[in-house]
């Protein structure tokens, strides 16, 4: 990967958040939606039949197989909720994953619902909503030890652990010239390192260490520490609902819709749902 160096240091980028209720202050909701860009309603094209959403079964918590054998997570909770904000009818169906836009182009399915990255590549194909989420960088620390916040300064001669190669590795390099960097080859071996405190940070993809900081396997070492990381060049774009080139009308009244379902509360419900450990 080749990675584009910022020409002006101004700091890393960061998200915009929102927090959650007053019942569960620690878990930090995501905004993507621009107040501003709030318009007339739209709504969803009159087709006569269900449209039809694809997803995969096997990438908790976005979109896995229920107790039940049916799809969930969270993407597909948030398409179902799109769905009745639209007030259409809608099937969700499960395929392997490397299969869901070949799929889409033969018009197996009308909608992607599914953590494919939002890329020029894909939209010089296909249709595709606004991100209604991200995969933010963090980093984590053992709870332990009494570690700064992560900044420039904080982290000069302290140990960092990242995937080598990664665009995770080249972020730290650039906005964190100080730390000391550690590779590793893949990212157990580094929250192993973590939990035993053979580096002070680890620097990974958000979702990930949230996972493991809230699952089994960390038997409580370490937390999240610090903010969100959002670089569009080094962390992409995120991902959104997909569609075909000519299903326009459809793209927008999803995108609609998406925006209606942060304002009336239901995405933070499913967040809070699925991510009780939050990547942001």
């Amino acid at each position: 990967m080749v990675i584009a160096l910022c020409a002006v240091w101004g700091g890393p980028p960061r998200s915009t958040a929102a927090e959650a209720p007053a019942a569960t202050p620690a878990v930090t909701v995501p905004d993507f939606w621009n107040p501003r860009s709030r318009g007339e309603r739209v709504e969803a094209p009159q087709t006569g039949r269900a449209v039809r959403f694809l997803t995969d079964d096997e990438f908790p918590p976005l979109h896995f197989a229920g107790p039940d054998g049916n799809p969930t997570g969270f993407v597909v909770e948030l398409a179902r909720a799109v769905c009745e904000k639209l007030a259409i009818t809608c099937t969700v169906q499960a395929r392997r994953f490397d299969t869901l836009l070949d799929a889409l182009d033969s018009k197996q399915g009308d909608v992607v619902a599914a953590a494919i990255p939002l890329t020029a590549k894909l939209r010089e194909k296909f249709l595709a909503t606004r991100p209604y989420f991200r995969w933010p960088a963090r980093f984590a620390a053992r709870t332990d030890r009494g570690l700064p916040v992560p900044s420039a300064a904080a982290l000069a001669g302290r140990s960092v652990g990242v995937l080598g190669n990664s665009a995770h590795a080249a972020y730290l390099k650039t906005f964190f010239p100080k730390a000391v960097a550690k590779d590793f080859t893949d990212l157990a071996a580094a929250e192993g390192a973590l939990k035993r405190g053979e580096i002070d940070y680890l620097f990974a993809d958000g979702l990930n260490l949230a996972l493991y900081v809230g699952g089994q396997d960390a038997e409580n070492c370490c937390a999240l520490i610090g903010g969100d990381y959002l670089e569009n060049r080094y962390f992409g774009e995120g991902i959104g609902l997909i569609t075909r080139q000519e299903d326009a009308a459809l793209s927008r009244a999803l995108d609609d819709a998406l925006q209606r379902v942060w304002d009336d509360g239901k995405y933070t419900e499913l967040y809070l749902r699925f991510f009780p450990v939050s990547p942001f």
